[in-house]
């Protein structure tokens, strides 16, 4: 009797991914003989999914950039692999992610039951479903989707798997090397920024002022004798260009062609400090202490998980509003001088007491 098939669709980003994998690894223990497949969207992605020895094989296709036609093909050649299981991560609720699960036809296609936005964006196309929990992380409704064939855990964040993240050595290589050509080593103490964040559906109103990120790295060097690496993407470049012409030397870039490259640089590092992003969850995967900076998004859904973290946000009695819809982050409040202030309002000093709260948890780092 051949294994059972089962295919995983992690068509979001990197950050989503990652929040799977816990999920990936408790189904693996589960069904250890069981051929499972991902299909991812992006390439850094695929790249974090190959390094993974609980998945047996990554489909990649680029649904943003490739044809409609090349879609189709790809996707029908997904549908004779003949997979018995299929499961839509969360969150994916869009309704193409749906019709795609559908398209390839497994036998039993697990997904979620929204709260909002649901019907239009059909998971009523999934044979299985479970109903959001607005209560639960991430992780634990991915963990939850798994009760739907039969595998169920408790849902506490200390009885679930940390967040699966395997750099290698050639990339671990490439880290040593990069911190000796920038005159750094593991005794220093370095601080990461990633002032970026998604740019889809008006994502780019999540992100805390570049030119705060520029004044903390600032005071970070002066008053702690820190050394600032500042990380990002492609999409990110436009914020680490403000940060870098208004900190000069209190920042130093970190610029890969890999998205493995820059997560082993990001390895040495004591603290991480990020808006809500999918490096924020990389920094989890690897432990380091971080310092997540919320607006609208809801910290229960994305804290860091499994790591030592603090989340800087304001209070404001409208936030978090971000729900999971393919709709566009809008702001509600009547005064347009007012929008976004969940994210604007977070001053320099609040961010520098919680990166030195957290630097004062590790003895052998004192605060100059």
């Amino acid at each position: 009797m051949p294994p059972e098939k089962i295919l995983i669709l992690a068509l979001p980003g990197i950050g989503d991914a990652l929040l799977a994998t816990p999920m990936i690894e408790l189904l693996r223990r589960a069904k250890p003989q069981a051929e499972i497949h991902a299909f991812v969207m992006f390439a850094a992605t695929r790249e974090l999914f190959q390094r993974d020895p609980l998945i047996d094989k990554v489909h990649h296709f680029d649904f943003l950039h490739g044809s409609k036609i090349d879609a189709m093909r790809f996707v029908q050649g997904l549908r004779r692999e003949q997979f018995d299981i299929s499961i839509n991560i969360y969150p994916q609720n869009r309704r193409e992610y749906n019709l795609i699960a559908l398209l390839i036809g497994a036998k039993q296609r697990l997904g979620v039951k929204y709260r909002r936005r649901d019907p239009q964006n059909f998971s009523w196309l999934n044979t299985h479903t479970i109903l959001e929990d607005d209560t639960l992380h991430c992780v634990e409704e991915n963990v939850r989707l798994l009760s739907l064939v039969g595998i169920k855990h408790e849902l506490r964040e200390e009885s679930l798997p940390s967040l699966r993240l395997d750099v290698g050595e050639s990339h671990a290589s490439f880290a040593k090397d990069w911190y000796r050509e920038h005159g750094l080593d593991s005794d220093k103490l370095l601080i990461g920024f990633h002032a970026g964040t998604a740019l889809f559906k008006n994502h780019i109103r999540r992100r805390w002022d570049p030119a705060k990120f520029a004044e903390l790295a600032k005071r970070l060097t002066a008053e702690l004798g820190a050394n600032v690496l500042l990380f990002g993407g492609p999409d990110d470049v436009e914020a680490n260009t403000v940060i870098q012409k208004l900190a000069g030397d209190a920042v130093i870039p970190v610029e890969t062609k890999s998205i493995l490259d820059s997560i082993a640089v990001m390895q040495h590092l004591k603290v991480f400090v990020s808006n809500d992003s999918a490096l924020m969850h990389v920094a989890g995967a690897l432990q380091l202490p971080t310092v997540a900076i919320f607006g609208p998004t809801n910290e229960v859904y994305v804290h860091p998980w499994k790591t030592r973290y603090t989340i800087v946000q304001t209070g404001i009695e409208c936030r978090p509003c971000f729900i999971y819809s393919p709709k566009p982050l809008t702001c509600y409040r009547k005064d347009p001088a007012e929008h976004f202030l969940c994210i604007r309002a977070i001053e320099v000093e609040q961010v520098l007491g919680e990166v030195k709260g957290l630097l004062s948890l590790q003895p052998s780092l004192p605060i100059l």
